[in-house]
């Protein structure tokens, strides 16, 4: 299945003040992987996400989804293909309903109106969110927003799903959810995290950014239990591979 592969060549991008965020990029993300994407502050993870959906175009360099390369042409294609949950939701929350944001993705691809709504409540049930159809997206909570927000891109039934610190600021109850959800979702991720231990829980490859490079790429379990490999790109420990700081024991996997 092409369509569900992503691959960049040497991606470079800059800012038109000259700015370098990322160098040299290059990584093959298969059908049905799950790859999270770590680094510090700045490190250039949003805007590879930025540039894999679209939003963006390369300085340099090359993205393909599938078989086709992104370039302005493209970005249409690239985008039915391609689909982007924010850091922020409020980002991508306009519509007065929860079920009218599931909505719109799939109406804009062209899906007739009659399919509309199930698919839109589809994707909501997908994420547990059904309850949430008829409120405003400004009355619901940070947590609750994340999933109305993962269920609108699934609506348009992507075949990439990329997340942008998709755990941030939530509580640990919808963390859990969130993690359990990603567990089940048979599409090709890419997840941009600080959040070491849902890396480890979702994701079985990890790449390191660094600078804007590619400082490591290899098994989730691996890289991050390398304690010098994250000392040296400004990470710690997931907190379950860490020491207990009252008895000295050490973490596990487990």
């Amino acid at each position: 299945m092409s369509h569900h592969r992503v691959e960049m060549r040497d991606l470079e991008f800059a800012y038109p003040d000259g700015t370098k965020v990322l160098q040299g990029v290059t990584a093959l993300v298969t059908h049905g992987e799950s790859v999270a994407v770590v680094g510090a502050n700045g490190a250039g993870k949003s805007t590879l996400l930025l540039l894999l959906s679209g939003c963006l175009l390369p300085t340099a360099g090359e993205i393909r989804i599938g078989d086709v390369p992104l370039s302005a042409g493209t970005v249409a294609t690239i985008r039915r293909s391609v689909g982007m949950v924010f850091q922020h939701a409020d980002d991508q929350l306009f519509m007065p309903t929860v079920l009218e944001d599931a909505a719109f993705g799939p109406l804009n691809q062209g899906l007739p109106a009659a399919e509309v709504r199930a698919a839109a409540l589809r994707s909501l049930e997908a994420v547990d969110g059904a309850h949430l159809k008829d409120r405003p997206p400004y009355r619901l909570s940070y947590g609750e927003k994340r999933i109305a927000a993962i269920g609108a891109v699934l609506a348009c039934s992507p075949d990439v799903l990329l997340m942008d610190e998709p755990s941030a600021d939530l509580d640990p109850v919808h963390r859990r959810k969130l993690i359990g959800l990603l567990g089940t979702f048979a599409h090709t991720k890419i997840i941009a995290t600080h959040d070491l231990d849902l890396a480890l829980d979702v994701c079985g490859r990890t790449v390191v950014l660094h600078d804007g490079r590619v400082a490591a790429d290899g098994p989730t379990a691996t890289l991050l239990a390398d304690r010098g490999l994250l000392a040296a790109n400004g990470l710690d420990l997931p907190l379950r591979l860490q020491g207990c700081p009252v008895c000295g024991g050490s973490g596990s996997a487990d």
